[in-house]
């Protein structure tokens, strides 16, 4: 009897590509059962990358009865993500999620209490977490003291295909929502700390989407330990590419950033693979000498392992194997995901109603 885990595909778009050749490449482990998506170009094409080996499903529902997979990787819009994600879970499956969980916080929350409750292992597709260069930024912000101050941002420059998409999210997200979470998920991680309140501000900047949706965000978040963080995104044909990449986090005894020449370049803003790229990180250290120079001169600290976006989703699989065959706990990452949804939510509020939002 193979002990394959066979896992059922939802969504042929970018991320699901990724996973579905994760799952691929990893044949001693995964069996991909079906491949689902609503159009049929997406999921033909990806099926003709691996010789049209697959079955494939326009119907979700229809593909969950019929494959009865035990784990479901779902990578689909995120006003779908709630649903899909129950009906997978009530079927007994073990689930993958791409970020965020849902669209709203109850439906997040009722996502999770089902994972507990049904004793099913539910990961969700935190990007960063598997990157050994957020990784060690992550770990050198820890060591600046606190408050922290933490700047970040991804404003993407799009057109054609990509704008078409981002119109198509707009629908039922904004990008601090959308995008977002990554990066509060991250400042939650570096301070070990509450968010306490949240300030939001938006723009709609183009005629072709709906008065009530913003393809422009900033959002300021503060922390209970006096830590405070910010982070903008755009979408759009409009954006500019000037400093569209900030990583950066101060503390009172110095900063820790990430140099990407490559990925901020003018151009880079809508190149997905760049979003993760690192370079080097360049620490600086705020210690001086009695004459009041630095003590230290700035370190730039190189990056040899820097994964592709394929190699990102590999390593999340990777992850999520571990946490069905071993049994892992998976309780923090659960909460992680709802507070940093809890937070780009409120900035989203924040901006509608014209107030700061406090957190509970």
């Amino acid at each position: 009897m193979s002990n394959k885990l066979r896992v059922l595909v939802v969504g042929c778009g970018h991320m699901g590509t990724s996973h579905a050749r994760a799952y691929h490449r990893m044949s001693d482990h995964f069996e991909i059962v079906g491949l689902v998506s609503r159009g049929a170009a997406s999921r033909q094409k990806l099926n003709a990358e691996f010789g049209g080996r697959y079955a494939e499903f326009a119907d979700y529902a229809e593909a969950l009865a019929k494959t009865t997979p035990d784990a479901v990787c779902i990578s689909t819009y995120p006003e779908t993500h709630a649903a899909y994600a129950l009906a997978a879970l009530e079927a007994g499956a073990h689930l993958f999620l791409e970020k965020p969980v849902a669209d709203n916080l109850a439906d997040c929350e009722r996502v999770i209490a089902t994972a507990r409750r049904l004793g099913r292992k539910l990961v969700v597709g935190y990007i960063l977490h598997v990157h050994p260069s957020w990784q060690k930024f992550t770990e050198l912000a820890r060591t600046l003291g606190k408050p922290l101050v933490m700047r970040m941002n991804l404003n993407q420059q799009s057109s054609g295909p990509n704008w078409e998409t981002h119109k198509q999210l707009l629908k039922t997200t904004s990008p601090i929502v959308d995008c977002g979470v990554h990066y509060v998920d991250v400042m939650c991680r570096m301070t070990g700390s509450r968010p306490i309140r949240v300030n939001g501000v938006g723009a709609r900047l183009s005629d072709e989407i709906a008065p009530n949706q913003i393809n422009y965000g900033h959002l300021q978040v503060t922390f209970a330990d006096g830590s405070v963080g910010w982070y903008e995104a755009g979408w759009g044909p409009m954006m500019s590419e000037t400093a569209f990449f900030v990583k950066d986090v101060i503390g009172p005894k110095g900063c820790v950033s990430i140099v990407a020449t490559t990925a901020g370049a003018a151009g880079q803003s809508a190149n997905v693979d760049a979003h993760t790229q690192t370079e080097a990180l360049k620490l600086h250290h705020a210690a001086r000498q009695p004459d009041g120079t630095f003590l230290r001169s700035d370190e730039i600290i190189p990056v040899s392992d820097e994964p592709n976006h394929d190699e990102l989703c590999r390593r999340e699989q990777e992850v999520f194997l571990a946490a069905i065959r071993e049994d892992r706990d998976l309780s923090a990452h659960w909460q992680s995901a709802i507070d940093s949804l809890r937070i780009v939510l409120a900035a989203d509020q924040s901006f509608r109603e014209g107030r700061t939002i406090a957190l509970d």
